[in-house]
């Protein structure tokens, strides 16, 4: 399969112009450039696209999506952290879907609007308490000046690093690997590692205290909003038996 810079410009909802502009920063050269200067695109550059367009749609500059590019060569992998992103993408904008249902119910009934209900899907802070009554009020506040401070495409980032381990975390899980192995281990250092870049939070610059690495495990198979994220009770089970492995070698 081949196409044309401009079916492939008109496909994607973009310009022959940003096209070039890829393959002059070489972030996506065609395939082969034919008689006149045209340019042709196969399957491999269009999933090469297709990741790029997911990556933009992420918040992320040409710079990093190139960044992220030239490290996830695994292509089916980076596919399914992308899907993973989609999916909790869908499952947030559903949520908004609903909390504006409501809200329109309720002005055409002149039913009494609860803030709850106004703003359900949209705080960030929604861990609050929880986070407080663990570990205290400094490290909430830490953190979430941490969050604020971010720019868009850095908050963007982190939630792919987010959803990137999630998926690898349910991949692992669903092929049966041993939360003892090797592959289950490099998540687990991976996600140590990813807990120590948020402020507040124990072990944050270094490497997390073992009560509260193994803590986080057994949070994530008690309570079904964290087992989501790793495809349920059992695939939480799995991220919990693996971080007490590695907290236990550490």
């Amino acid at each position: 399969m081949e196409a044309s810079i401009q079916e492939v410009a008109r496909l994607a909802g973009t310009t022959s112009r940003t096209l070039r502009h890829y393959d002059a920063i070489g972030l996506l050269p065609p395939t082969r450039i034919g008689h006149q200067g045209y340019r042709y695109y196969d399957a491999a550059a269009l999933v090469r696209l297709q990741r790029i367009l997911l990556l933009r749609d992420l918040g992320l500059g040409l710079e990093q999506i190139r960044q992220v590019l030239d490290a996830q060569t695994d292509e089916v992998g980076a596919l399914r952290t992308h899907l993973a992103w989609l999916e909790a993408e869908t499952d947030r904008l559903r949520r908004l879907r609903a909390t504006v249902e409501r809200t329109i119910t309720a002005l055409e009934e002149g039913a009494e609007l609860m803030a709850d209900d106004l703003l359900d899907g949209f705080d960030h802070t929604q861990y609050k308490d929880e986070v407080t009554e663990r570990w205290g009020a400094d490290a909430y506040a830490a953190s979430d000046a941490w969050w604020r401070g971010m720019t868009e495409a850095e908050r963007a980032d982190w939630k792919a690093r987010q959803t990137a381990l999630s998926a690898d975390w349910r991949a692992a899980a669903e092929a049966g690997a041993d939360p003892a192995s090797d592959e289950a281990q490099a998540l687990a250092a991976r996600h140590v590692a990813w807990l120590a870049d948020i402020p507040g939070t124990p072990g944050h610059g270094g490497t997390p205290v073992k009560a509260y690495v193994v803590g986080l495990g057994e949070m994530y198979v008690a309570d079904p909003r964290f087992a989501k994220h790793y495809g349920g009770p059992e695939g939480a089970t799995f991220v919990r038996d693996a971080l007490a492995v590695w907290a236990e070698r550490h």
